[in-house]
């Protein structure tokens, strides 16, 4: 789903929000977690997850056109953990595939 699927969703559930409240609305959620993240601070939304940040340190890696060796800066990167909530109602709409592995 793309952000604008979900405003047209969430515009079709609420008739009575016009669609520019709504796309604000989803704005300033995304925009409240992403400052969140910027502070260096974990963003969580009881009964969906939560977003925190990785740190993955330096390493040496390689170019793969070149082969050439490269150095990787350390950095930190985005990470969503679903809440036990939302793995529930996953698991209990979707089949389970390949049940005889």
């Amino acid at each position: 789903m793309t952000k604008s699927e979900l405003i047209t969703k969430l515009v079709s559930r609420l008739p009575s929000l016009k669609e520019e409240d709504v796309s604000f609305s989803v704005a300033l959620v995304l925009e409240a977690i992403r400052s969140t993240l910027e502070k260096g601070r974990r963003a969580e939304i009881r009964g969906f997850g939560s977003f925190a940040l990785n740190y993955r340190p330096p390493r040496n890696g390689r170019n793969p056109k070149s082969g050439e060796r490269v150095s990787v800066p350390a950095k930190y990167v985005p990470h969503f953990k679903p809440g036990k909530e939302l793995k529930d109602r996953v698991n209990a709409a979707l089949p389970i595939a390949n049940q005889d592995l």
